[in-house]
């Protein structure tokens, strides 16, 4: 079976979108420079595919993809594999090669990959790229060593993390679905409601893994707090114990043990919260603005399912958690496989971004197959190629936008914020536990399982 993998990661550093607006537009070249004859070798190379379980439409679409790509690269073959990237596998994965040729990564790993070996050199194959120069600094200063060179590509557009919700639950409650929540407490007041109305839990939280940690992180970043301090002179500071972070654990405390509204154990990670959401097992959550696309392609959700989307509560001068995703090769390839691999992320993720006839091709195979077309994302060059792109494929738009204006009317002005820029999922791996004790136990003491998490997460980054 051929499938292929959507992503919802994270980026580090603070990301401005006035940077990625004042990054240059694609200049339409990205299908035709990449379209000259191929070399003679035969070259057969493994690619991240969708996450396990995809649906068959979904399936059919990326076939129909690999199909073009093989028509117009006839010296290559790729063969997709499902895949899912997870702190809990991916490190022995790595080092047991078994991952595929090209692969993804967060944001935020790619220094540290780069620095340790740990991915292929394609600086020529990408630099071959007409738009090479066209990234956004922020946007690709992890997919670059400390050479200049490039050892990944921006893959995929960027997010912010959002709040996700579904419209029906809202009206079964009595809620204007058109009016969501804009701060945490009407997050909990409208949570409670649902519950008591629909006896369906208004609020989940993911808690099974680092992605637990990481919406934490999320959590915080949006009342004004941070994880972790980047100093003047390059060393970084533990700031797990920030006030933001125990706010947002006693928030969550309340939801389980005073309102009974939130979903009550630690079992969901990114894909576990994603099908619970899915199949109507509660109602609000937060992840990245681009997880519709995994709902269609896993959920089968469509725009009449009663998905809405919104601005992630803010206060005290918090932001959004800014995210993204890398792809790299396998650092064993040979030159033909890099070669190959490059030609294929420009195809299978960067061309439709930049060239009118491969962004209407991929949106009419996905629109053909019942997948999303135009879920709203942050855009890899610019916000005026974003636009442009956009209007290249809005026959082909099927996601509900009028239904995500909570999220739209803010995506480009929101204040972003990156993940902690050292120990990243390190960092996570410290705080999820914390999120499933104070779902397990009614007197979890937010302030000391803090505290002792900050300490080992100095601890890490003094070893960094």
């Amino acid at each position: 079976m051929r499938s292929s993998r959507n992503t919802a990661l994270a980026m580090a550093g603070v990301l401005s979108l006035g940077l990625l607006a004042a990054c240059g537009q694609g200049d339409g070249q990205g299908a035709a420079a990449t379209s000259a004859a191929p070399g003679d070798e035969k070259v057969t190379i493994t690619v991240a595919g969708l996450l396990p379980g995809a649906e068959q439409d979904a399936v059919d679409a990326l076939d129909k993809r690999v199909t073009e790509f093989e028509a117009k690269y006839p010296n290559i073959t790729v063969e997709p594999q499902e895949y899912q990237w997870l702190a809990t596998t991916f490190a022995a994965n790595l080092a047991g090669g078994t991952l595929p040729t090209v692969f993804e990564i967060p944001v935020t790993d790619g220094k540290t990959l780069i620095e340790n070996g740990q991915l292929a050199d394609i600086d020529a194959q990408v630099k071959a790229l007409p738009y090479a120069d066209q990234f956004n600094d922020a946007v690709v200063a992890n997919a670059k060593g400390a050479d200049g060179k490039f050892y990944a590509v921006p893959a995929k557009s960027f997010y912010s993390v959002a709040l996700h919700y579904n419209r029906n639950l809202f009206t079964q409650a009595g809620l204007d679905p058109d009016k969501p929540p804009t701060t945490w407490d009407e997050v909990r007041k409208d949570a409670k409601i649902i519950h008591d109305k629909t006896g369906v839990y208004g609020y989940g939280m993911m808690a099974l893994d680092n992605a637990g940690g990481w919406q934490l992180t999320a959590a915080a970043n949006s009342r004004g707090g941070v994880v972790q301090k980047t100093n003047a002179d390059g060393t970084y500071t533990a700031t797990l114990d920030d006030p933001a972070v125990a706010k947002h654990l006693e928030w969550l405390k309340a939801l389980r043990w005073e309102d009974n509204s939130i979903y009550p154990d630690g079992t969901l990670g990114w894909a576990e919260i994603n099908q619970a959401f899915g199949g109507g097992q509660l109602a609000m959550y937060t992840s990245g603005s681009d997880v519709y696309t995994a709902l269609v392609q896993n959920q089968a959700l469509n725009a009449d399912w009663g998905y809405g989307l919104t601005a992630i509560p803010t206060e005290n001068g918090g932001g959004a958690l800014g995210g993204g995703t890398l792809a790299a090769v396998k650092v064993q390839a040979t030159d033909a496989e890099k070669d190959a691999a490059v030609k294929w992320i420009d195809f299978w993720y960067l061309s439709k971004l930049l060239d009118e006839g491969q962004a209407v091709a991929d949106a009419k195979i996905n629109f053909d197959s019942g997948q999303a077309v135009g879920t709203p994302v942050l855009p890899i060059f610019s916000e005026e190629q974003w636009n442009t792109s956009m209007g290249w494929i809005k026959d082909y738009v099927n996601v509900p936008l009028k239904d995500m204006t909570g999220y739209t009317d803010k995506m480009f002005s929101q204040k972003l914020i990156g993940e902690p820029s050292a120990s990243t999922q390190d960092t996570y791996a410290l705080l999820f536990p914390i999120v499933q004790a104070v779902l397990s136990d009614q007197n979890a003491d937010v302030d000391t399982l803090l505290a002792d998490a900050n300490t080992q997460g100095q601890a890490l980054l003094d070893q960094s």
